[in-house]
């Protein structure tokens, strides 16, 4: 009686899967993402015009160029764990794998873009254990960094927060431990013991560890960097050491309360209403609205741009190598006279005229033995076993 529920929950789980990996529902769930996306954009469409025409055309395009990078380097640091735990993808597939993946952010929930990453990952022959492994590597180096520049800038600037929260600049030191690779499969071992996942196969190494928090810390700057320009221009203020720092910290602070925010498709709202909170003390709320505004549909942009060209290179190279298959010069492809890849014939033969089962072309077995039983020395093989010649 025990087992019955067993059994149901098991079939439940599989079904759920077979939907998951259907190409119904990857079409339904790219289709039902790019339209939330797009929506987020046309929602937020007067407050972007306003932002716009404060920033001018070239102030525009140099902050999309930051919000691409962003995405990019952070696709980077994905692909550094992964090559880390043993595959490694090209830059096309990574990609095609995080840049489409990353879509499902844009669904209410934070693991639509896990499921995602997973499913794409495993077409180009990546385990699912491993891909998920990888994201939530990932996830947990770039929550750490942007907690790290945040509370960093506040050691290096006080008087970005009110006197009673400058106590937060000593978070610098726990962060910087939790980065040590020893702790950091600890901690990873625990998260995924947590969420019942299995551990990781291979554990983080050092130079692991490095590159991808030097990817991720890379693409925090690109969109602090975003941030700057959005600040400097929208709110008319100078260029200076101080607006630097501001602009990366808000940035990264804000976007860990989007994060940690569950129900919000990318932590929309959240985000936006952290940010205007740390820049409201160098421009008015409703300029700092403006530039949280413009952040949000310059990312979304970036977003469903990046994924788009993803998804463009990846049809791309599947129509190359159908071509290529079709008329004989692809891998895996067989000539037209039906002689498979290795040189074997259509009927067994090798290259050598050998048969399937090893006999040359004059009849003679794979040990050497002649067609009339005579071994290569001449001798017999008579039923007595005599072995003369």
């Amino acid at each position: 009686m025990g087992r019955a529920p067993t059994a149901r929950g098991a079939s439940l789980v599989e079904r759920g899967q077979a939907l998951v990996r259907s190409r119904g529902f990857r079409y339904g769930f790219l289709l039902l993402t790019v339209a939330l996306a797009a929506l987020a954009l046309a929602l937020d469409g007067a407050e972007f015009l306003e932002g716009v025409r404060r920033l001018g055309p070239a102030s525009l395009v140099l902050a999309l160029v930051f919000t691409s990078a962003n995405i990019l380097l952070s696709a980077a640091a994905w692909r550094s764990v992964l090559a880390d735990l043993g595959s490694r993808l090209s830059v096309r597939a990574t990609g095609h794998v995080f840049l489409v993946g990353q879509l499902g952010k844009y669904l209410p929930g934070s693991l639509w873009h896990v499921v995602a990453q997973v499913e794409l990952a495993a077409d180009q022959g990546v385990s699912r254990r491993r891909s998920a492994s990888a994201t939530v590597v990932h996830v947990v180096i770039v929550f750490a960094t942007a907690l790290l520049l945040g509370v960093s800038g506040f050691a290096l600037v006080p008087d970005l927060l009110p006197g009673g929260y400058t106590w937060l600049a000593l978070g610098v030191l726990p962060l910087l431990v939790l980065l040590w690779p020893p702790v950091l499969n600890r901690v990873l071992g625990r998260v995924l013991a947590l969420a019942r996942r299995p551990s990781l196969e291979h554990t983080i190494s050092f130079a692991g560890a490095f590159r991808t928090t030097a990817w991720a810390f890379a693409s925090w700057l690109a969109i602090g960097a975003q941030t700057l320009v959005l600040v400097s221009r929208v709110g008319d203020i100078a260029l200076s050491p101080r607006l630097v720092v501001l602009s990366v910290t808000a940035f990264a602070l804000a976007w860990c309360v989007g994060f940690v925010t569950f129900v919000s498709p990318a932590g929309a709202g959240a985000r936006e209403a952290a940010l205007v909170l740390m820049l409201s003390g160098v421009m008015s709320p409703g300029r700092a609205l403006l530039v949280a505004v413009v952040s949000r549909v310059l990312m979304s942009a970036a977003d469903l741009g990046l994924a788009g060209l993803a998804l463009l290179l990846e049809r791309g190279r599947v129509r190359r190598l159908r071509a290529a298959r079709t008329d004989g010069t692809g891998p895996g492809a067989e000539p037209p006279d039906g002689t498979a890849p290795d040189g074997t014939g259509p009927d067994g033969t090798g290259p050598d005229g050998t048969g399937p089962d090893g006999t040359g072309p004059d009849g003679t077995g794979p040990d050497g033995t002649g067609p009339d039983g005579t071994g290569p020395d001449g001798t017999t093989g008579d039923a007595a076993g005599s072995g003369r010649p």
